[in-house]
């Protein structure tokens, strides 16, 4: 059995060094993107074909020897080499070329053939300065990029921002702080805190000013994230949310929000449910309020993850209000609201340019006296969509105000249960028809209604058929 290879991950400089790429392909031309960033002189030899290269010989950027391809060119190239890429298409002159590189005591890495190579690529996320580099060895490149690309996904787009920024501040800090470990906790309050997030988005001034802080001492500043966690999906979560759940100390989250979003959640952060259900208000809005403004004054990173969007019927706004009033530091951060969310994953458009030129948000949210205050006549419109949140328990005097205020009976409409979740189920009928139809299948919140003909250009493409 033959020994399997093993790699040592590096970083190699190439600043000052030269790099040849064997072939002027496609395969060619992804192994010369990695250099061109990287090293300032790269030769490639061969036929070219590959647009990359043949702009990037147009342009300058790179030299290309026009000598016939053979083994004596490769000898005469090689001694000034610090790398030699293998990629063109005749496999035995790619380990021809790699014989040679090895006598000559340069790095040699033969594309897709792992075995004649002194190296390896492995899959890259580059956010320079900051670099992360994964490999398995070339046994299953495949598998690497899918790894890269969830990794990735966790990575702040800011990345590269805050790691400048904390490499321009290590001179003075080091000048005004001698002590190592001091410095070390620093760092860490600083990464762990709001700095952090101010340096990723590119907030210098803001991020020094809690740099210096965190140096003298001063407790860790608090801040609020008001975060839209999609209409149940995890796959909808966007990268910001993502990000922002790993990072948080406490979150404060309510019934909409599924478990297995709840799983994506920093392990060893503090839960705090605050769900609100219809006459049933674990706590009201005020105190989440006050409970916000208190964690975040205690220096927390607190995140409060709210289905949907935090501004489309989530009381967001109230909770920015408050919280800037108390001199706290807040980010929202949007997310797939279940309108859009669930009529995609229900295949019903929002609009259409045949029946629905327009789309009305409405919450069907009752009156402490169970009636609903809407403007009925700008409801029951044709040529528009009615995306009716919280609509359930209202929902046989929603039908009857509608068909009042002008809308037929057979007028189409939809209930989407669970919406984007695995156990989704869509509820079709008409205005006359829905109520029956809802508690006859005892329909659970959270759902979503959809009132238009948007409803008869419906498909099924995900979920199950209702």
């Amino acid at each position: 059995m033959t020994q399997e290879a093993t790699y040592l991950p590096i970083a190699l400089r190439l600043d000052d060094a030269r790099a040849l790429v064997v072939g002027g392909g496609q395969v060619a031309g992804n192994k010369l993107r990695l250099l061109l960033e990287r090293c300032p002189d790269i030769t490639v030899c061969g036929v070219l074909s590959d647009p990359e290269i043949l702009q990037a010989v147009e342009t300058g950027r790179i030299q290309h020897d026009t000598r016939p391809l053979d083994l004596t060119l490769i000898r005469t190239l090689l001694p000034d080499m610090r790398l030699v890429f293998a990629a063109t298409e005749d496999e035995d002159f790619n380990r021809e070329v790699a014989a040679e590189a090895r006598k000559a005591g340069v790095n040699i890495c033969v594309v897709d053939d792992p075995a004649p190579s002194t190296f390896i690529t492995p899959a890259i996320i580059d956010r320079t300065p900051v670099q992360i580099a994964i490999s398995t060895n070339g046994a299953a490149p495949v598998l690497a990029r899918r790894l890269r690309t969830q990794i990735e996904a966790l990575l702040p787009d800011g990345l590269s921002r805050l790691a400048r920024f904390m490499q321009a501040q290590r001179g003075w800090i080091r000048q005004a702080q001698p002590d190592t470990q001091i410095r070390r906790r620093a760092w860490e309050n600083f990464v762990d805190g709001i700095g952090a997030e101010r340096a990723l988005r590119g907030e210098d001034e803001a991020a020094t000013a809690s740099l210096e802080a965190t140096l003298k001492g001063v407790p860790r500043e608090g801040e609020v994230w008001l975060v839209g966690a999609g209409p149940g999906d995890p796959d909808l979560l966007t990268l910001a949310a993502l990000r922002l759940m790993q990072n948080a100390d406490t979150v404060l989250y309510d019934q909409l929000v599924p478990a297995a979003i709840m799983d994506r959640v920093r392990r060893d952060a503090e839960r705090v449910f605050v769900g609100k259900k219809r006459s049933n208000h674990s706590l009201p809005q005020d105190g989440i309020n006050e409970e916000l403004i208190r964690r975040a004054k205690a220096g927390q990173r607190v995140l409060r993850l709210k289905g949907g969007d935090p501004f489309i019927f989530g009381r967001g706004g109230e909770e920015m209000e408050a919280l800037v009033d108390a001199g706290i530091t807040v980010r929202v951060i949007p997310g797939i609201t279940a309108a859009s969310g669930c009529g995609a994953a229900a295949g019903i458009p929002l609009t259409h340019r045949d029946c629905a030129q327009s789309c009305v948000f409405v919450t069907g949210h009752a009156r402490a006296d169970g009636t609903l205050n809407l403007d009925w006549p700008s409801l029951a419109k044709k040529g528009q969509t009615l995306a009716i949140y919280m609509g359930l328990a209202p929902m046989a005097d929603l039908c009857a105000q509608l068909q009042a205020h002008g809308l037929p009976p057979d007028w189409p409409a939809a209930v989407i249960e669970h919406g984007t979740r695995h156990d989704q189920r869509v509820h079709v009928a008409t205005l006359a028809t829905l109520p029956a139809l809802i508690l006859e299948r005892r329909v659970a919140s959270p759902a979503l209604t959809l009132v238009g003909e948007v409803v008869t250009h419906r498909r099924s493409i995900h979920h199950q058929e209702t």
